[in-house]
């Protein structure tokens, strides 16, 4: 690689997939963008590790049994193989639908929302600045490699987004006017989620349609990726329902 590989920071230009499950989703989605992988001497039963090797074989991509960088780039015993990658970007595009992170500042809560919009058929992700680093191997792990299935984009805060894009737009909000089973979904859609912490300001609510999610007086608020799995249950099926309503009988 003609560099010295450490712990990820940043401002570097290359990140890691940590663990044989995201490797491999890395090489199967972005193989064009990986510079190596690095494999642990303890994991050459496992069949994931043997599967890596092999498409990297035939990818001509370098391999590299190193422990002790294995050990500073991940302190995890069962972390088997790493995969090192060159950062890409990817943009929106019109007429699909979106979910939108505004100021999400947790790696875990990003990486498990990317996870659960891919398992329901969403696959582009507005993250409205300031934000974590969607780079971060924190983030791509707990999205267990679904980070490299998706479109994400950052943007200056959300004016710039929805000047960018003619969605109808929906926003999650403990106070909105409309709960999420009132709600009828219209496609191409932009669901809207605020930060872990605080949720979306007031000035939301006059952004679309404002939409709550019912729950017991025995919490405050759901957790954001709980919220976010609970939103995109309902509006699959909303939009199957459409869809069925829709076929010529």
């Amino acid at each position: 690689m003609g560099r010295q590989i450490g712990k990820y920071k940043k401002n570097l230009d290359y990140s890691y997939s940590l663990g044989v499950s995201p490797t491999i989703e890395l090489l199967k989605h972005k193989r064009q963008y990986v510079l190596k992988v690095l494999i642990s001497s303890k994991g050459n039963r496992n069949e994931g590790v043997m599967e890596i090797i092999e498409v990297c074989r035939t990818s001509n991509i370098k391999v590299q049994v190193d422990d002790k960088l294995m050990n500073i780039l991940s302190p995890k015993d069962n972390c088997y193989s790493i995969g090192i990658f060159r950062k890409f970007q990817t943009e929106l595009s019109r007429g699909k639908n979106h979910l939108v992170l505004v100021n999400p500042g947790n790696m875990g809560n990003l990486g498990t929302i990317i996870r659960t919009m891919s398992g329901f058929c969403i696959d582009s992700l507005g993250l409205i600045k300031p934000s974590v680093d969607i780079f971060d191997p924190k983030v791509i792990r707990s999205s267990m490699g679904s980070f490299f299935q998706i479109y994400f984009q950052y943007f200056n805060d959300i004016s710039e987004y929805i000047n960018s894009f003619n969605n109808n737009l929906y926003t999650f909000m403990t106070n909105g006017k409309k709960t999420l089973h009132e709600v009828s979904f219209k496609e191409p859609f932009s669901i809207i989620f605020g930060n872990e912490s605080s949720g979306l300001p007031d000035e939301y609510l006059s952004l679309g349609t404002s939409v709550s999610i019912p729950h017991s007086e025995s919490i405050d608020s759901l957790n954001l990726s709980v919220s976010v799995g609970i939103g995109l249950y309902e509006i699959s099926k909303n939009i199957k329902k459409i869809d069925r309503e829709t076929v010529p009988k």
